[in-house]
């Protein structure tokens, strides 16, 4: 645990100690008073925190810090590379670090697939000394030829356990292989450094890292109240989620649902009732998103239905309330949904629906977490359903067990004449007891 009090202490550049007092930033962070020294003084570091701890500018700092103090080792490739999971992540990151840039003469580049590539093409041409990218759309520069790497100092990997589970890891190591310059720098910050491919990428991109773990992933997050209710059926949800709508007090909401489909139909439906609603979802293009979001951040909107698109690095700080319409596949993905409120030392409240349907996420969640959760109600809307009690396992008798021991396997021998030999080949199901695939003939 670290004792600075501010930035001053943590070896920043004066310059960059006033940027942060302009801004209202006095005081660094747990994570940011340990990875900030570490990072500048030129440590490879692999990282993780909980949601809304301050990370982003865990990693800023020591970027802007390298630019402002260091010389350039190549006069024409970009010095700093941010890779992110997703487009809305990357836009954040990029509009904090442009208000650190502000003022001096470092320039920063946007680079996200769904935009057109060649305006950012153009950009690149002019000598960005920092790139925030997502990492497909990187990769078809860097096959364009529009973009090399031959110079970066500094590679910087955010959210890592994302990026994999969303099957970038090829793109990943791609990018290591070009930027291979051997004083190369590489941060990788994760939700959590117990997951195996993280840890694995980790030994493939960093160089003897340093290790910094700020709680558990599962760890309780003090800013943010937790609440579930039973709900029977689709209907009762949407009864549920109008009662707490009208019930709590909120600046913003969050909705998680499981697919498109709901997000449009509740927007619809709350919208009827007179709330100001925006939907959004992974398979909107990506001006859409952006206007989506846009708006919704300078407060013209005061709830948004989404999929899983916003569970991760989105800093909204007019969010007080986030409700799981619909429970995570992956348990980790609760965490990062609920983190969407209680930021920056703000209290947030967190409510989860949990039908017949959401059962077994429910039960990842719970495990996850490694606390039992109770249950509430809410007057006139008691749910039947109570969960779903884990089947007993039967028990075989023993005499059967022993006869079935005794008993000898039957035999059945193939048909040795031609004609008998091509019914036996015709397999009328398989050993599952489903009908087998067909053959596809040759081309």
């Amino acid at each position: 645990m670290s004792n600075a009090e501010n930035f001053t202490d943590l070896g920043l550049d004066p310059r960059l100690s006033t940027i942060l007092d302009h801004q209202g930033i006095s005081r660094p962070t747990e994570i940011q008073a340990l990875a900030v020294p570490t990072a500048i003084v030129g440590h490879d570091l692999i990282a993780s925190s909980k949601t809304g701890s301050g990370k982003t500018l865990a990693y800023l700092l020591p970027t802007m810090q390298r630019l402002m103090r260091q010389k350039a080792l190549s006069k024409k490739d970009p010095r700093v590379l941010i890779l992110t999971p997703t487009r809305e992540l990357a836009k954040q990151v990029y509009a904090q670090l442009r208000s650190l840039v502000s003022g001096t003469q470092l320039r920063a580049v946007l680079v996200l697939g769904g935009e057109n590539f060649n305006d950012q093409a153009k950009a690149l041409g002019k000598d960005p000394h920092v790139v925030v990218a997502t990492p497909g759309r990187l990769v078809n520069h860097l096959d364009e030829r529009s973009l090399f790497l031959d110079g970066l100092e500094l590679l910087i990997l955010d959210e890592a356990d994302r990026m994999l589970d969303l099957g970038f890891a090829e793109q990943l190591n791609r990018i290591n292989q070009i930027a291979s310059h051997r004083l190369r720098q590489t941060l990788m910050f994760s939700a959590t450094l117990e997951h195996a491919e993280v840890n694995s990428m980790a030994k493939t991109l960093l160089k003897s890292p340093k290790r910094i773990a700020i709680g558990a992933a599962n760890a309780e997050h003090a800013d943010i109240e937790k609440r579930f209710y039973f709900a029977d059926h689709l209907d009762h949800k949407q009864a549920l989620l109008e009662r707490i709508l009208d019930t709590e007090t909120y600046q913003q909401v969050i909705i998680f649902t499981a697919t498109r489909a709901d997000t449009e139909r509740l927007s619809q439906l709350l919208s009827g009732k007179g709330l100001k609603t925006a939907a959004l979802s992974g398979e909107m293009s990506q001006t859409d998103r952006n206007k989506i979001m846009d708006s919704f951040s300078r407060g013209q909107q005061q709830v948004l239905i989404t999929t899983d698109v916003a569970s991760r690095g989105l800093d909204l700080l007019q969010v007080s309330l986030v409700v799981n319409f619909d429970m995570p596949k992956q348990a980790e993905e609760y965490v990062h949904r609920i983190g969407r409120t209680g930021r920056a030392g703000a209290k947030g409240v967190a409510i989860s629906l949990v039908g017949p349907k959401d059962w077994d996420a429910f039960k990842r969640v719970e495990s996850f977490l490694q606390q039992s959760v109770n249950f509430g109600e809410l007057d006139g809307l008691k749910a039947k359903f109570k969960g779903v009690k884990d089947a007993p396992v039967a028990k075989v008798p023993k005499s059967e067990v022993s006869a079935a021991v005794a008993r000898p396997k039957r035999v059945i021998k193939a048909p040795q004449d031609r004609k008998n030999r091509r019914t036996a080949n015709l397999q009328i199901v398989s050993d599952d007891g489903m009908a087998p695939l067909k053959k596809k003939k040759a081309d």
